[in-house]
């Protein structure tokens, strides 16, 4: 594998970065498992003094990690100044509410006293994705630094600057080294890595086939594993939502860093009643976005982050239109330097088409009339996929009992914002499994053990 920087608005090349040997790659793994076993006996404030300061750099720098960001993997510059920021705030929310996470919690058995206990296992490693390069950091090294454990991570190849960035930003808060190791390794070297006896835990976050290689691998090692591989999310719009206030969550929902988010609207499913109105304004709204450089804060519309995955998704759409599906707008690349699609809608997606299955990664929307409520709730949980959804209603209480039957990890009512420290985020079925984020988040990788004291006699 290579590691390039490679700037999708324009295609040209910032840089490479080589893979590190084998004799670097072990002393990586013996210096992380040396600095385990001072980190583990660090008290909760002595870890929290360094994650909270790299916190803080977060905030001070956002423009600077901000431009490496969107110089990598072409994120609009105020989408991602935003992901700096929410990187940050995960920060100091682990190491301001880690140790009451991690409180012994007091059991009442029948005889004596009881508790159980949390605490660290060891090095935990991550596999994650480019499409938030800071965010998908934030939220591994936040719960699980603050644990105890240490972390080594293999970041994608697309973003290699980033990877190396959140590395540094550790070390200049105060880390030791080995607290927190970025890894330029390759994918045989990665499956040495789950299978090496120092390492108790794995976290990717990446496809459904990557998800299974690597889950596979971590049990055969018998090693704890958390998962998150995806969605293709249903976007429900039932006969009495706001249309205004819904178009603009639809837009923003498909539309936000390019349409390149796990937990993007992706399928929209309408009420026959408000079909045409709400198309008709969807179709408008995206018209109106306009491609441009990412650096440029007037840029509405940003590139796709490298050319394989514009080709990717451009070859989808093709077979999506070819197995009987209605190209409503869109479907091509853009004429202009970078790696640039027109937002796309597709309609008359029918169940034996791929791309009722597929998860469409980008700017392109999938369209669905519903005869009603019931049948909205069938086609959404009609899906390989459990990430998250939402449905949009004037009546809470109508919504709250639809989010209730979809089957999905995450729901949303009325709006699609997932972005809180403090909401455990994950799926099931393709979508994986494990959670992240929240007081749940911090708990996937800590041993849970019991401490029971009782007077009583042994049983004759």
């Amino acid at each position: 594998m290579t590691y390039a920087s490679v700037n999708p608005a324009d295609g040209k090349l910032l840089k490479k970065f080589d893979e590190i040997n084998d004799k670097e790659f072990e002393a990586k793994i013996a210096t992380a498992q040396a600095c385990y076993e001072t980190w583990r006996h660090k008290t909760y404030a002595e870890r929290a003094v360094i994650i909270g300061k790299a916190a803080e750099i977060m905030h001070k720098k956002c423009d600077e990690f901000a431009r490496i960001m969107t110089l990598e993997m072409g994120k609009r510059i105020g989408e991602a100044r935003g992901e700096v920021e929410f990187s940050s705030r995960i920060l100091a929310y682990y190491a301001k509410n880690a140790e009451k996470f991690l409180a012994p919690v007091k059991l009442h058995p029948t005889h004596g006293e009881a508790h159980m206990e949390s605490s660290p296992i060891g090095i935990v490693f991550g596999v994650e994705p480019w499409n938030f390069p800071y965010y998908q950091l934030a939220r591994v090294a936040g719960p699980h630094l603050m644990a105890g454990n240490v972390l080594m991570v293999k970041h994608a190849g697309i973003v290699p600057q980033c990877g190396i960035a959140f590395e540094k930003l550790l070390i200049d808060a105060g880390a030791p080294v080995g607290l927190y190791t970025n890894l330029l390794i390759s994918h045989d070297q990665s499956d040495r890595v789950v299978d090496d006896e120092r390492i108790k835990g794995v976290a990717l976050t990446g496809s459904v086939a990557a998800g299974k290689s690597i889950a596979a691998r971590a049990g055969q090692n018998v090693k704890i594993s958390s998962m998150e591989l995806g969605g293709s999310d249903a976007f429900i719009v039932l006969e009495d939502a706001d249309l205004e206030h819904t178009i603009k969550w639809a837009v923003w929902g498909r539309m936000y860093n390019t349409g390149q988010t796990c937990c993007a609207a992706k399928r929209f499913i309408v009420v026959e009643e408000l079909a045409d109105k709400f198309l008709e304004k969807f179709q408008a709204a995206l018209k109106a976005l306009k491609a441009g450089d990412p650096m440029d804060e007037k840029t509405t519309l940003g590139p796709l982050s490298s050319e394989p995955a514009l080709l990717q998704l451009l070859e989808q759409v093709k077979q999506a239109i070819a197995h009987g599906a209605k190209l409503v707008m869109g479907g091509k690349r853009i004429d202009r330097p970078g790696s640039y699609m027109e937002p796309t809608i597709l309609t008359d997606i029918k169940p034996e088409n791929p791309a009722f299955r597929d998860e469409f990664f980008g700017p392109v929307a999938l369209f669905f009339r519903v005869k009603d409520e019931d049948e909205a709730i069938a086609l959404a949980n009609d899906s390989d996929f459990g990430l998250g959804g939402s449905v949009f209603t004037k009546d809470v209480a109508r919504g709250k009992r639809v989010a209730t039957r979809v089957e999905t990890g995450m729901m949303f009512i009325n709006n699609i914002d997932w972005s809180d420290a403090e909401l455990p985020f994950g799926g099931i079925k393709n979508s994986g499994y494990g959670r992240e984020l929240g007081d749940m988040g911090i708990q996937e990788f800590v041993n849970k053990k019991l401490v029971r004291h009782a007077v009583m006699d042994a049983p004759a």
